[in-house]
């Protein structure tokens, strides 16, 4: 059976670890070529080499999407190198938790530039390809999914500006998809609740102990968990756009 998205390409930020790594390998099971998108270089030669090694095609693109000129260039050096754009899966983020009175500026302005302008940097480079993929064969369809967060549903004390991202996220992804439904563009944003990434990682041992004192021992969702609903979401039929997922752990209230 012909993999139900060979011949088309999928771009993935934040493919050096995680949601993005996961999301990167299954999007290639599935039968896409890969742009890889991130920071650290040597982590997506490794992603490469891992995908070329079961015989599928991937392309490293080190990039820092904060910054619009670099966003726009992943994304030509992706058509470039692999011929087309049919998936744009936005995953970069930075979760920096903490106290609002007299947090750190620099670090809300970290957060606003990766998870939120970075997401729209790459979006707006991607969609007139994107637009021009959805006319085409194999699938006449197109999609881009953004990776949001509970915390763009609900807003919780610690994460204040973590969450205006997030929010920020979920908006633009439905204002964009009203934009671009009539062109077989679907836009999508999943929420995951808490994932068990590094993501935490960035934060001062302080917070880490908080996250964890809040969830307690329950069984966090994998980064494979979400890269299987990114899959499920891209390989629809052309007349089925999944607008919204959220996907929780089990024991998460």
């Amino acid at each position: 059976m012909t993999p139900r998205l060979a011949g088309t390409v999928a771009l993935v930020t934040g493919a050096s670890s995680g949601i993005g790594h996961a999301t990167a390998l299954e999007l290639a099971r599935q039968g896409a070529s890969v742009a890889l998108v991130g920071r650290r270089e040597n982590r997506l030669t490794d992603l490469a080499a891992e995908i070329t090694g079961v015989g599928g095609r991937a392309l490293v693109v080190p990039a820092d999407i904060t910054d619009a000129q670099a966003a726009a260039e992943a994304v030509e050096r992706t058509v470039e190198g692999l011929g087309r754009l049919d998936t744009l899966v936005n995953n970069a983020g930075l979760m920096l938790l903490g106290p609002a009175p007299g947090a750190d500026l620099n670090d809300w302005r970290r957060m606003i530039d990766i998870n939120l302008m970075g997401l729209m940097y790459t979006t707006h480079a991607a969609v007139p390809h994107l637009v021009k993929a959805a006319t085409e064969a194999p699938r006449q369809v197109a999609d881009i999914v953004n990776i949001g967060s509970l915390a763009g549903r609900n807003a919780y004390a610690m994460s204040a500006v973590y969450s205006a991202t997030k929010f920020g996220v979920g908006a633009f992804s439905e204002s964009l998809r009203q934009e671009l439904a009539r062109q077989h563009v679907r836009v999508c944003v999943i929420e995951p609740g808490s994932v068990d990434t590094e993501l935490r990682t960035h934060n001062p041992d302080v917070i880490q102990q908080h996250i964890t004192a809040a969830l307690g021992d329950i069984d966090r969702l994998q980064s494979q968990d979400i890269a299987d609903t990114v899959g499920y979401i891209v390989t629809r039929p052309r007349h089925v756009a999944v607008a919204e997922l959220l996907v929780r752990p089990t024991e998460q209230i």
